[in-house]
């Protein structure tokens, strides 16, 4: 008999050294997580139509816009979570974003990468510390 789908069993990642995965792969779930927490807050604002959601969302979801959120609480990253930034930042991706400069995309990939690492790391309010600085309630 197959086992049914739960939110443990999908959720419930196993105790790993997360920091040893590939930061692109870090930087990959750090994307989702992040938009799932903006999306969410910008539900906190009330109903509105998804177009404009999609718009307001566009617009902190984007590396251009992560460059510049990293910039605002790189002064106050541990020593860890700056490594996993710069491992992040320092990484080889195969392409860029279309609308963003290089070192923006860069720098937003150690963004995510970052934001992957402390979800994966079940670092919860420590994540959602870091982005309420630079995400707008």
């Amino acid at each position: 008999m197959e086992e049914s789908l739960s939110l443990d069993s999908v959720m419930g990642l196993p105790q790993r050294d997360w920091s040893q995965y590939s930061p692109l792969t870090l930087a990959w779930i750090g994307d989702t997580v992040f938009d799932l927490v903006v999306r969410t807050t910008l539900l906190k604002r009330g109903n509105m139509q998804t177009d404009k959601l999609h718009r307001i969302a566009s617009g902190i979801v984007n590396a251009r816009a992560q460059a510049e959120r990293m910039e605002k609480i790189r002064p106050l990253l541990t020593e860890r979570e700056e490594s996993i930034y710069r491992r992040g930042r320092n990484s080889a991706p195969s392409h860029t974003a279309k609308n963003a400069e290089r070192r923006e995309y860069l720098e937003a990939t150690g963004f995510e990468c970052l934001i992957g690492y402390l979800y994966l790391e079940r670092e919860y309010e420590r994540l959602l510390e870091l982005i309420g600085e630079v995400v707008p309630q």
